[in-house]
Parts: C-alpha cells; sequence; structure tokens
C-alpha cells in the first residue's frame, strides 16, 4: 500500500514533447506565465459572455418597459418567445462545439458575436408576436457558440491557453464567468432604466431602444475581438517563445485531478466521443445543472416582473434588480473562492443548492403582495444560492473528465442538456398566477431538491471509485497497463482520482 502513494505523480504520457524540454521554471514563474495568459484571455471571453446573457435575457427588462403591451402579446405569447430560443440554443450546442475545435477561435468566436449582435438590433424593429418569435430563434442559433461555459471549457481549456480547468485553480477561470451571469442582470436593469426614458424617440418605444443600442454595443464588442482575441499559444504574439513552448508542453501532459497525468490533443477521436456518451455521470451532472438554468433562466427574464408585481413603478423595478444581482454575484465569488482553498466541489454545491431551496420555499410561503418588502427581501436568499452553483457544478464535472476529447464532448453534452432547463424554466412564471407565481416557484424548488439528490449520489459514486483504485499498488498497475494505457484510459486509469 505505501510503496503507491510517493510515485502517484510520476507517470508521464508519451509526448512527441517530453517534460524534460520544459524550460525551467519554478512556481512563481510558472504562475506568472499562466496569469500573463489569463490577463489577455480571460477578459476577452468575459467580456463576450456578459454581453451574451444580457442579450439573451434583456427581453425581461423590455416586457416592464412595454414590450408586451405595444407588440399585442397576450396569454403564453411571451413565454413561447423565450422558449423559441432555448431550442436551437440547446440542439445545436455539440455540433457547435465539434465546429468551434475545428476553426480558429479568433475568427469563430467574433463571428458569431456580430451575428447575434445584429440579430439583437433587429429584434428592436419588430412589430407583432411573429417577429419577436423570429428574432429569439436566430438569437438562440448565433448565441449557441457563446464563449463560455462550452469555449473555455472544450476549446481553450483543452487545446489553447488555459492549463486550470482540469485543477483546482479552475475555479479562477470561471470565476469572472459565473460572475457574469449575476452582473448581467445588474447591468440589464441599470440600462434599461437609463434606456427606456428614450421612449418615443424615432417613433419607438423604450423598450426597443433597449433591443437596438445593446445590440449595437455588442457589434462594435465584436469588431474589437476580432483584434484582442489569440487563437492560443502557439500564435499568441503577447507570449515568448520560451513561454509558448512552456504552456503547450503544460497543455500535452495537463494533470487532471491532480492524480495521475492524462493527454490534452488537439484530435478529436470517435472512441472519446463514444465515451462521453456512455459516461452515465455526465447525465447525472446535467440534473445538478437543471437546479442552475432552470430557475437562474426564468428569474433572468422575471426578477423585474415580479418586483413591479408587487407595486412599485416600472423604473423603480428595473432599479430594484440591481441589488439583487448584486448579492448573488458577491455570494458566488466567495463561494468559488472558499471551494478552491479548501479543495472540495460538492459541499460548495450543495451549500448553494440548500441556500437557494430555503429562499423559494420562503417565496412561496410569502403572503404576496402584502408584504411587498418581504417578499423582495426572499429573493434575495435565493438568487444567492441559485448563481453560486454554476461555478462550482461546471469545474467538478470538468475536474473529473479526461482526457480532452472526451471532456470537450462531455462539457458539451452538460451545457447543452442543461440548456434544455431553459426552455421549462421560460414557461413556469406565468402572467395569470401573479404575484403569487406559484407555479414558477414550485418548479424552481423541484429542480433544486433533485440537484441536491444528484451531488449526493455523484459524490458517493466518486468516493466509492477513489477507495476502489487506492487499494491497489502501483506493482499491481504496472503489471496489468502500460503507460501509453493509463494516459489512454483517462479518467478511468487507476491512478487518476476524481476530485470530491
Amino acid at each position: 500500500m505505501d510503496e503507491k502513494a510517493p510515485e502517484l505523480h510520476q507517470l508521464e504520457s508519451q509526448t512527441d514533447r517530453p517534460e524534460e524540454d520544459l524550460p525551467a521554471y519554478d512556481d512563481a514563474e510558472t504562475r506568472r506565465i499562466l496569469r500573463k495568459a489569463d490577463w489577455r484571455v480571460i477578459p476577452c471571453l468575459a467580456a463576450m459572455y456578459l454581453v451574451s446573457f444580457i442579450d439573451r435575457s434583456n427581453i425581461g427588462n423590455a416586457k416592464v418597459a412595454g414590450m408586451n403591451k405595444d407588440l399585442h402579446l397576450t396569454g403564453m405569447q411571451y413565454n413561447i418567445a423565450l422558449t423559441a430560443f432555448f431550442i436551437p440554443y440547446a440542439l445545436l450546442e455539440i455540433p457547435c462545439n465539434v465546429i468551434l475545435k475545428l476553426t480558429r477561435p479568433s475568427i469563430w468566436m467574433p463571428s458569431i458575436m456580430l451575428a447575434w449582435g445584429i440579430v439583437m438590433t433587429l429584434t428592436g424593429i419588430v412589430k407583432d408576436f411573429k417577429g419577436l418569435v423570429i428574432c429569439r430563434v436566430f438569437l438562440g442559433i448565433t448565441e449557441v457558440d457563446a464563449p463560455v461555459p462550452n469555449a473555455t471549457c472544450s476549446q481553450l481549456a483543452d487545446n489553447q491557453v488555459y492549463t486550470s480547468l482540469a485543477s483546482f485553480q479552475a475555479q479562477h477561470t470561471f470565476l469572472p464567468f459565473g460572475i457574469d451571469v449575476s452582473l448581467s442582470g445588474a447591468f440589464s436593469g441599470l440600462l434599461a432604466y437609463a434606456i427606456q426614458h428614450m421612449e418615443g424617440i424615432a417613433h419607438l418605444g423604450g423598450w426597443s431602444w433597449i433591443f437596438i443600442l445593446e445590440g449595437l454595443a455588442t457589434i462594435v464588442i465584436a469588431i474589437c475581438m476580432y483584434i484582442f482575441l489569440p487563437d492560443g499559444p502557439a500564435t499568441a504574439k503577447f507570449l515568448t517563445q520560451e513561454e509558448k513552448r512552456f504552456i503547450i508542453t503544460r497543455l500535452e501532459t495537463e494533470t487532471g485531478s491532480g492524480e495521475g497525468r492524462t493527454t490534452n490533443s488537439d484530435k478529436l477521436t470517435v472512441r472519446q466521443v463514444m465515451e462521453a456518451l456512455k459516461e452515465w455521470r455526465i447525465y447525472v451532472a446535467v440534473v445538478i445543472y437543471w437546479g442552475n438554468t432552470v430557475a437562474v433562466y426564468a428569474f433572468s427574464v422575471t426578477i423585474p416582473t415580479v418586483i413591479r408585481d408587487l407595486g412599485y413603478s416600472a423604473a423603480n423595478a428595473q432599479l430594484m434588480t440591481i441589488p439583487v444581482y448584486v448579492c448573488a454575484m458577491i455570494c458566488a465569488v466567495v463561494s468559488a473562492m472558499l471551494s478552491d482553498r479548501y479543495k472540495q466541489r460538492s459541499s460548495f454545491i450543495l451549500g448553494a443548492c440548500v441556500t437557494a431551496a430555503l429562499g423559494l420555499l420562503a417565496l412561496i410561503a410569502s403572503p404576496h403582495p402584502n408584504y411587498p418588502g418581504l417578499t423582495y427581501g426572499f429573493l434575495f436568499l435565493a438568487a444567492s444560492g441559485l448563481y453560486s452553483i454554476i461555478v462550482p457544478a461546471i469545474c467538478w464535472i470538468a475536474n473529473n473528465l479526461a482526457p480532452s476529447g472526451k471532456r470537450a464532448v462531455g462539457m458539451a453534452m452538460l451545457i447543452s442538456g442543461g440548456n434544455l432547463g431553459g426552455i421549462v424554466g421560460s414557461n413556469i412564471f406565468l402572467e395569470r398566477e401573479a404575484p403569487h407565481y406559484w407555479s414558477g416557484y414550485g418548479v424552481c424548488l423541484a429542480v433544486v431538491l433533485a440537484a441536491i439528490v444528484s451531488v449526493l449520489v455523484l459524490r458517493w459514486r466518486y468516493k466509492k471509485d477513489n477507495t476502489a483504485r487506492d487499494k491497489m499498488t502501483l506493482a499491481e498497475i504496472r503489471a496489468k497497463y502500460t503507460d501509453d494505457e493509463l494516459v489512454r484510459l483517462g479518467d478511468a486509469s487507476p491512478l487518476w482520482r476524481y476530485a470530491l
């Protein structure tokens, strides 16, 4: 039993660039190089993701600003328009993720951003329900490869500049994107408050200007991305030749969970695709992700309406969304930092789910609208939990998938399956149930409880597998497998240890 422990990290993948060819950098220099790459690329991707989330959810602000009235939307038509976005957005995730691995990110990602900026701008001039639905469908198509989580998981993390996705520093990479989800709500509220006062300019409603101006801003940012977003370390002009070689070689011999090495490769094989499709843990993880997506997408397009229905004016409702999202952002940051510090994922996912469940239960029990301040306060509790789930959940699954091809497909499956939750979330807050929204809060609570059960199941299985592998000695492992076989096995390798 003792002979294996000191040597768990010593199995090296057989690559064309052995690790001894790496420049001799100490830990401080390694961190400097990775920070240099992060500071150039992460802000670009984070800006793109922030804009993408604002553009998909600003329809909730437009509704409060008078969109439904001007377009004569009745019954479930608003919910249908919301749903129209998520159908192509979810179904095209996997094929677009594969396309992303086969193309240049510096061209593909700004191009799709330019496309959805144009769609968003055109949404501001629609005249009826049909036009709105068409725009939402095309927005879903063009936003399907929005940079995170899928691009960071599948492309940039696997064969580009990031080496931290599969480590316990992953949340430092993902944190800006987790912040973006809640920050987008705050920005949307602030922008909508200012823009809706343009009511009547060019004979357009204030809600039209929300779409038009935010769409034009997206186009400007997309053009900038053509200039600033690199393809990867090999062509990154801001890296020296030694830094490029260091990052590329490090990626090729990246350690997934900190226990046993796996190979990161640009090549996506059929075997890796099949391994991901057969991985039952990914399907359980989708349920965990639903605990976030169903409620977050529902909240992002409904909170302004919920607050307005408590008796506040439309303008004040836009502003009052900001503190809710800022509180959620702070909680997400603290949760992510503590998760990395204590090297725990599942515990913090559970904590976030429990917090969200308590908030949702309180909203169900709250006597709307007799005590508007009480209901408003419970929105803080629910949002703080819901928006703290996504970062540790994505990182947990990414930590436990290898090699890179399997991780790419697996994360696409997770995001695609999880985004189906947006279809559910779009149809649970019903106008006829205002201001109580029993169905909305009830369904959100149900998926959060299902996520709690799924986290417990997944943690139990990961721990069981780790315990079984701990019982094998290194001599037994080497007698059964070659080094190449151990590398190809990825997370199925007896040297691999799952993150908990």
